[in-house]
């Protein structure tokens, strides 16, 4: 839930409605057609009077390992000896709109302790290795 609101913000009147607003972020395991099934059959049991709106702004999305994956994997081990994981622990992304026109999207970059945050940076030392990976993997790529 993102937002709840009902009546007129007065003190001694029950409210006539409510108004719900929620964000459901979900992965390729579930499709929008199930969860909008899932929450008609919630609301329908517990015999709520109820008017959905529904707003997709997007899809979720799965890469599966490929070219583009494994090269960004050996250009991140030559240029800094880090061996890397797949991972999906990054959180919602715009990688999702990207996912529509491309068949396979990673997310790569610098690590970032501010992101998000007041003042939001990326360490200088890092742009050097971050551009000579990306090199790398575009060498792989158009080899």
């Amino acid at each position: 839930m993102s937002n709840l609101h009902s009546g007129t913000d007065a003190t001694n009147i029950i409210p006539g409605h409510a108004d719900l607003m929620f964000n459901f972020r979900f992965s390729t395991a579930s499709t929008v057609e199930g969860l909008q099934s899932r929450v008609h059959a919630i609301l329908d049991k517990h015999g709520f009077d109820y008017d959905l709106q529904w707003i997709v702004s997007s899809l979720p999305f799965l890469t599966p390992r490929g070219a583009l994956s494994d090269a960004l994997e050996r250009a991140i081990r030559d240029e800094t000896g880090v061996a890397t994981e797949l991972s999906t622990t990054g959180g919602t992304s715009d990688g999702r709109f990207i996912a529509r026109i491309c068949d396979q999207v990673v997310e790569f970059g610098p690590p970032n302790g501010t992101i998000h945050k007041i003042d939001e940076h990326v360490e200088v030392r890092f742009i050097e290795p971050l551009k000579n990976v990306y090199r790398r993997v575009l060498e792989q790529l158009i080899a």
